[in-house]
């Protein structure tokens, strides 16, 4: 039997540890329903859809006709703007910001207090750091930081990201 404990740490730990726990619980409960924890202060706009297994945690900003996939964790106090999307798997740490029409691919994670200016588009598998000013697109499979964004290195999806 999985338990809320289990389903929380499958929000919690790394991004490519959550995806294989939910692949196995999927093949083991093939029916099984994934629910969405958001805490009570997340504000949430017009229009957007919102995956299953997703948890928002406190002060999370959700604007109008955002697209949030399965499986993704919000951090305290992120704010997505209108028009944007977020892949299934990805995580924002606290305080991430973005602009509108943002799009970040699936199972990419972004670093605590990050800002993503509008239209950027950040690839699958990507590790944006903390505090980064994403102001240029980040292709798929890159580790990327600094004021003004730079791609460090191109990345595999074993890496760990912590």
């Amino acid at each position: 039997m999985i338990s809320i404990t289990t389903l929380f740490l499958v929000k919690l730990s790394p991004i490519a540890t959550r995806k294989s726990v939910v692949i196995e619980i999927n093949q083991l409960i093939p029916n099984f329903n994934f629910i969405n924890a958001i805490h009570p202060s997340v504000i949430i706009g017009k229009n957007v859809k919102i995956g299953v297994g997703s948890v928002f945690m406190a002060g999370v900003i959700i604007n109008n006709d955002s697209n949030i996939g399965d499986h993704c964790f919000i951090a305290t106090k992120s704010s997505i703007d209108h028009d944007s999307t977020l892949g299934n798997y990805s995580s924002l740490s606290p305080g991430v910001t973005t602009g509108g029409r943002v799009v970040i691919g699936e199972t990419t994670a972004i670093g605590i207090g990050a800002s993503i200016l509008h239209y950027i588009s950040i690839g699958k598998e990507c590790v944006i750091g903390g505090g980064a000013l994403v102001n240029k697109n980040i292709e798929d499979n890159y580790l990327a930081y600094g004021v003004p964004i730079q791609k460090v290195k191109e990345r595999s999806s074993e890496e760990k990201y912590l």
